[in-house]
């Protein structure tokens, strides 16, 4: 009769834990989708209280390869699945979702930007990445040495830079002097500088880190305005995704019916990004 007793009390104790429980969504990767993904899960919470949204960075190849290996719901992804990317998991249904729009942009110092560069040519920064332009006076600039910031390869937002800057996304960048990975390490280190060049997402960009504009061919000055890039406009534009492994189902499903609600779509503009139905 004791052992019956001490049974039951596991058995009342293991479902009392499980009812417990929470349910938990992982989410990981992009840390151009994270400002949305980070508010958007707090705000979630407040009327799902039974869901745990756990978010990391780590960048678009992160979450690629995290929800490949099945670690993940939903990888935060700014660029397109790659071909290899697909092959390398292909027991994986790789579906993606537009939660978002956004610009990569050049960006500068604020003391570059206040000495005059405000706008360069799609090829004069093309030079610069390939190494062939090193002073910002070869550009109308300042004499100063070019501090040329690159991403990490696997990042989304160096993949889109590169693919219309240089007309490869995995392309090398021999004038690279500094090779960084988050948005927010790329931002702090162009603040710290008086003479640097690098790629952001439009959102990222403040006093101190200036947003080129784009000089086009026929001498159409193009700027990174959100105008510009829902009319686009703007050259360099991606949508910003996040990829479940099929069709999403149950609280996942949930999650990202919030996200492409009109509720969700406020926190993307809050964000400095457009809503996917402008």
């Amino acid at each position: 009769m004791k052992n019956t007793y001490t049974l039951l009390a596991l058995l009342v104790c293991f479902i009392l834990t499980s009812c417990n429980k929470k349910q938990a969504i992982n989410i990981a990767g992009s840390t151009s989708v994270l400002p949305i993904i980070s508010v958007a899960a707090e705000e979630f919470r407040k009327t799902n209280p039974e869901l745990n949204i756990i978010v990391n960075e780590g960048g678009s190849g992160v979450g690629v390869n995290q929800l490949g290996e099945g670690k993940l719901d939903i990888g935060m992804v700014s660029r397109d699945i790659t071909q290899d990317e697909i092959v390398s998991y292909p027991m994986v249904n790789f579906n993606s979702i537009s939660i978002g729009k956004d610009a990569v942009v050049p960006v500068v110092s604020s003391e570059i930007y206040n000495s005059g560069i405000t706008s360069l040519t799609l090829e004069e920064i093309a030079k610069i990445y390939s190494g062939e332009f090193r002073n910002w006076n070869e550009l109308g600039g300042p004499d100063k040495e070019i501090l040329v910031i690159d991403k990490e390869a696997s990042r989304g937002t160096r993949h889109v830079f590169m693919e219309i800057v240089l007309g490869d996304k995995e392309a090398i960048a021999a004038g690279a002097d500094l090779v960084l990975g988050s948005n927010n390490e790329e931002q702090t280190a162009i603040v710290q500088s008086d003479a640097a060049i690098g790629m952001l997402s439009n959102a990222w960009l403040n006093e101190d880190v200036k947003g080129l504009s784009i000089k086009m061919l026929d001498g159409t000055i193009i700027e990174p305005s959100l105008k510009n890039i829902i009319d686009n406009k703007f050259p360099i534009t991606r949508d910003l995704l996040i990829v479940t492994n099929g069709k999403p189902t149950g609280a996942v499903k949930h999650f990202i019916d919030y996200l492409l609600s009109s509720e969700g779509q406020i926190i993307v503009e809050e964000a400095g990004y457009v809503r996917i139905n402008q």
